[in-house]
């Protein structure tokens, strides 16, 4: 089945995953597509699942009373999982909406454990890959404290320029800590 995401399946790869530990996850893999709008993993309840995106784009978000604040968007061969159910079993903060109609994988995050626990391949490669997650959630944090509202369009638009085009202003603005006006005034000067 990993065969058929070839997004996925660089990023295995790039990862070094062995094939005896491929092997192992292939089959435990399940492909499902999603609409767009459906919100795959809900603050407030232990999720229990891990996903791969293979095809669409979602954002991650935190609902707060009347605002909804985007800290990330994930596409092609990103992972998705919530952390705090994953590590402490305890219920997440995040919200993951798809932005696109979505053709994810989908593993529970046990089969997961289960096979870490097996598989010396399989345990590297989970550990590098959320270790990448750690490191890319680092580096949004120090980006948020570090610089101007331009500079963090700029970086988006340079690092991640399938995002300015995938994703509508409303959460690139929210994404950034800005108002759609001034997103709008920074675009303006882009051109």
């Amino acid at each position: 089945m990993l065969e058929e995401h070839p997004f996925i399946r660089r990023k295995l790869d790039a990862l070094g995953l062995r094939l005896n530990s491929l092997a192992l996850l292939r089959d435990e893999f399940e492909e499902v597509h999603y609409p767009k709008g459906k919100v795959i993993i809900k603050s407030g309840r232990i999720e229990n699942q891990l996903y791969f995106i293979s095809k669409g784009i979602a954002r991650i978000y935190l609902q707060a009373v009347n605002r909804e604040t985007t800290f990330c968007f994930c596409s092609e061969a990103d992972i998705i999982f919530s952390y705090n159910s994953y590590f402490t079993q305890t219920p997440g903060y995040e919200n993951v909406e798809l932005l696109e109609d979505s053709t994810l994988l989908r593993i529970s995050c046990e089969k997961v454990k289960v096979l870490c626990e097996e598989d010396i391949g399989v345990a590297n490669f989970f550990n590098r890959l959320i270790g990448e997650e750690l490191v890319k959630t680092e580096e949004r944090f120090i980006r948020s404290q570090s610089q101007t509202a331009t500079e963090r369009y700029y970086d988006l638009m340079n690092k991640h320029p399938g995002i300015i085009r995938r994703v509508q202003l409303g959460y690139i603005a929210s994404y950034l800590g800005i108002s759609q006006v001034t997103l709008s005034r920074i675009r303006a000067k882009v051109r």
